[in-house]
């Protein structure tokens, strides 16, 4: 008698580590299960079928789960650790290093030269690796560049491990949303809302700390010190790698008696990857990217704004803190009414909408107590960052499909915020005024108005692959599908 035929409701799951992708060992017509020996109530490579008629499931949600759960808040605070943790101390660190203004413009720039080159990587690493082994060595490596950072003695070196450190975590930035979608595919709002708070604190940490640690230790300590949190991070996917070795040795097993399934169950489609063709990756990309641009121009250049308009230096740094702030509740909000709504265009709008009267209250007028208002403002419109990252898992069906979205909505998307502090300041140079940066602000939310309408629509990237294999394309066959493991 032949074991129980696994069912298969992602054939295009991305592999789990180690090997192909997982549907969970269930007999014909069971509810579909956990596979022994795995982390979390689904092993890697599962996307998850509705379980809600379990009593187990209805009362205990996040049960098994919690390990997976502490690695992805874990890695997600590691994300911006490298980025926010030096500038605080630059002037300190440029006693001991001779780092030239030229070198010091550039550490502002690597992170979204990293974040973007180096997140395109992930779908290819995944593909071959796997999701969790492919973060285990992202963590490492960011950890790895942040400690010889901390031990460079010249420019270049300093330069280098700071892109070696960036670049792991560039491809962190790229695995947490999949991730958050193989695990967690009944709580994709609570889990997304849970890491872009987490994202924001560590950015918002690691200065509070630094200026401390370096005057009672040394810069060096108070940079290389925050390669345990990636360390750290770490700990919890090496468990879920070892857990989910016996589902895999016997998902193998199962396979070897079921050969008509296997290109089902280990496949991935031919076209998963190519989200540069889809309208709706392009659509999340640019309404990402652009959001992340203003972002970053703010964080950039709204202290300078606001002291031309009259604010004291000291003032002008808190209204910046504020700006940072206010972001933090939208980011727990956000992805919440995301994940309820067919179509979350309407908050696309809501957020723009505040975007520009905050730009419009900042632009041109001298500071008063009005502008604490446009500052919040503008800070809440941030909340499409957020938005952004839920939607890559609300419009993927499958964690291959989040994968491959994740790896280009964030690849293009970070391209196009790194323009954004080089050009408001090129604009402000040139004309001496604030004005101009504020219009071509204005302008890129009228694009982001127009590349959410594609970015929002109820549609999966699975299901555009599948559309563009009907227009002209033969049908994806047991020949088309790659069934190496």
């Amino acid at each position: 008698m032949l074991p129980p035929v696994p069912t298969c409701r992602d054939p295009h799951a991305t592999p789990g580590p180690g090997g192909g992708g997982v549907t969970g060992l269930t007999s014909p017509g069971s509810a579909p299960g956990p596979v022994p020996g795995a982390t979390g109530a689904y092993p890697p490579g599962v996307d998850r079928q509705d379980s809600s008629s379990t009593p187990d499931s209805t009362l205990r949600p996040w049960k098994g789960r919690f390990v997976v759960l502490a690695g992805i808040v874990l890695a997600a605070f590691n994300l911006r650790i490298a980025v926010a943790s030096v500038s605080p101390i630059l002037d300190v660190v440029r006693t001991d290093i001779d780092l030239s203004d030229q070198v010091a413009g550039l550490l502002g720039t690597v992170p979204v030269i990293a974040f973007a080159v180096f997140g395109s990587l992930v779908p290819v690493l995944s593909r071959r690796f796997g999701l969790e082994p492919t973060l285990v060595a992202a963590l490492v490596v960011s950890s790895v560049g942040e400690i010889l950072r901390s031990l460079s003695s010249t420019a270049p070196s300093f330069l280098v491990w700071t892109a070696v450190a960036l670049a792991g975590m560039g491809m962190g930035n790229v695995l947490l949303p999949p991730l958050v979608k193989r695990y967690f595919p009944d709580r994709i709002g609570a889990v997304t809302a849970a890491y872009t708070v987490t994202l924001s604190l560590s950015t918002a940490i690691p200065p509070l700390l630094v200026v401390g640690i370096a005057s009672s230790l040394g810069w060096r300590p108070a940079l290389g010190g925050w390669a345990l949190v990636g360390l750290l991070a770490a700990v919890p996917w090496t468990v879920v790698i070892a857990r989910s070795a016996r589902a895999r040795a016997e998902l193998a097993s199962v396979l070897e008696h079921s050969p008509e399934h296997t290109a089902g169950l280990d496949g991935r489609h031919r076209h998963e990857g190519r989200a540069w063709r889809s309208p709706l990756a392009w659509g999340i990309a640019v309404m990402f990217g652009l959001n992340s641009l203003n972002t970053y121009v703010m964080f950039a250049w709204l202290p300078h704004v606001l002291i031309d308009a009259g604010m004291s230096e000291p003032v002008a740094a808190s209204a910046l803190a504020l700006y940072a702030f206010v972001g933090m509740p939208m980011s727990i909000v956000t992805p919440l009414l995301a994940a309820r709504m067919r179509n979350p265009y309407p908050l696309v709008v809501l957020f723009v909408a505040m975007l520009a009267v905050g730009y419009g209250g900042l632009m041109g007028g001298q500071a008063g107590p009005a502008t604490w208002v446009w500052v919040v403002l503008a800070g809440l419109g941030a909340s499409t960052f957020p938005l952004g990252l839920a939607l890559i898992n609300l419009r993927s069906r499958t964690s291959a499909g989040a994968v491959a979205l994740s790896g280009f909505v964030q690849g293009v998307g970070y391209l196009l915020a790194g323009a954004g502090p080089l050009t408001a300041g090129i604009l402000y140079g040139r004309s001496g005024s604030w004005d101009s940066t504020f219009v071509f602000l204005f302008g890129t939310l009228v694009v982001i108005l127009v590349a959410a309408v594609a970015g929002c629509r109820p549609v999966m990237i699975e299901d555009t692959w599948a559309r563009r294999a009907r227009r002209g394309r033969p049908s994806t066959t047991a020949a088309d599908v790659d069934t190496k493991p």
